[in-house]
């Protein structure tokens, strides 16, 4: 009785209500059996599958596939441990079932040796939120260093013929990676006291917030290997990442300027009653208070590097975006646009839904939004 009641106030208060409602039911209807119908008779999702090596790493030759598959389960085993540490939690049930239901879809169309693969790297997340739980701060944090040792390790001379989502995933790592210790300085640096500092890092932030981003990437893409000896064969991933941290790092300075401007005044001077020092004051009162506030827009700028990473596909680089187009161009695979374009597009909602679940998850573990 409720609903009809609100369906009677809302939407058939009156003849031009009624007719509204009744005219924008049936266009939704007629949308919805369209989709439908494609999705479930018209589409040929068989593209996908069958080219799904070439999705995932592009040409990468396949007896160095492992290392994609070890970088992978390494990335997702620190971030459950990090995970944990700010959390303080064990995995949720739903994890493990996801990573069972992933592993027992995938399974029929894998090769052998690639199930295995497959099993370690879905269960890596939930193994590292649930071993995380027992390890101490520092025991965590030379774990994620451990780790970032071993993906520059795996990565090292190997990455001229890395593509696909591979390429996107690393990609968006190394640039945040490298991008929020650059925007730490900047935003200490435009902060402090130092007029030197300070015009730099202002000069640096205001120029690089005014320029487009495919503009940055180009200058990277064709600059950074002319600052380098000649002899040095400079990697493409590096030069692009050197080009995302940059852009990247400009806009994370201005989140966490703004949380330090935040920061009551009594903070600063109960630092200085304690007899603790600049670096002191910044490092164990003042930057925890400002990097809290602000962890929305930080895991937000995050995002927009991985959905950003696609811009990469008018440099001409493999990434998931390049790969997709490549396969839809494919004489076998002519009139499948639309279903390749669908399958990375929800690879990349997947992705940022995951890391949006994420930060909500860490917001409501350090009380952010509460007192």
């Amino acid at each position: 009785m409720r609903a009809l009641t609100w369906l009677k106030e809302n939407l058939f208060n009156g003849w031009f209500n009624s007719a509204l409602t009744v005219v924008t039911a049936w266009l939704l209807f007629a949308v919805a059996k369209g989709v439908f119908l494609w999705v479930f008779e018209e589409a040929r999702w068989s593209v996908v599958p069958e080219n799904m090596r070439l999705l995932m790493v592009g040409s990468y030759p396949p007896d160095q596939v492992w290392r994609i598959w070890t970088i992978t389960a390494v990335v997702l085993f620190v971030a459950g441990l990090l995970y944990a540490h700010c959390n303080r939690g064990r995995a949720p049930l739903w994890m493990w079932i996801g990573a069972v239901a992933v592993f027992a879809v995938s399974f029929p169309v894998l090769f052998p040796l690639t199930r295995v693969y497959l099993l370690i790297t879905v269960l890596s997340l939930p193994v590292g939120i649930t071993v995380g739980h027992y390890l101490s701060a520092r025991v965590v944090h030379a774990a994620a260093a451990f780790g970032a040792l071993v993906i520059l390790f795996l990565l090292w001379g190997k990455t001229d013929r890395l593509g696909g989502f591979s390429f996107t995933l690393m990609l968006t790592v190394l640039a945040s990676v490298f991008a929020f210790p650059l925007g730490l300085l900047l935003a200490l640096g435009r902060t402090g006291k130092w007029p030197v500092f300070r015009a730099l890092s202002i000069l640096y932030i205001e120029l690089i917030r005014g320029v487009p981003l495919i503009t940055v990437l180009f200058l990277s893409y064709y600059m950074v290997p002319l600052f380098l000896p000649a002899s040095w064969e400079v990697p493409t991933l590096f030069s692009i990442v050197v080009g995302f941290s940059m852009f990247a790092a400009a806009y994370l300075a201005e989140y966490v300027r703004g949380g330090i401007q935040g920061v009551p005044k009594g903070q600063y001077e109960a630092a200085w009653a304690l007899g603790l020092s600049g670096t002191q004051s910044a490092r164990y009162i003042i930057l925890p208070q400002a990097i809290r506030s602000v962890i929305p827009a930080l895991i937000g700028q995050l995002i927009a590097i991985f959905k950003d990473t696609s811009l990469v596909y008018i440099l001409g680089l493999f990434d998931l975006l390049f790969m997709a187009i490549t396969v839809a161009r494919n004489p076998k695979f002519l009139g499948t646009e639309r279903e390749v374009l669908l399958f990375i597009a929800l690879v990349y909602f997947v992705g940022a839904a995951l890391m949006s679940y994420a930060s909500r998850k860490l917001e409501r573990a350090m009380g952010l939004g509460t007192r």
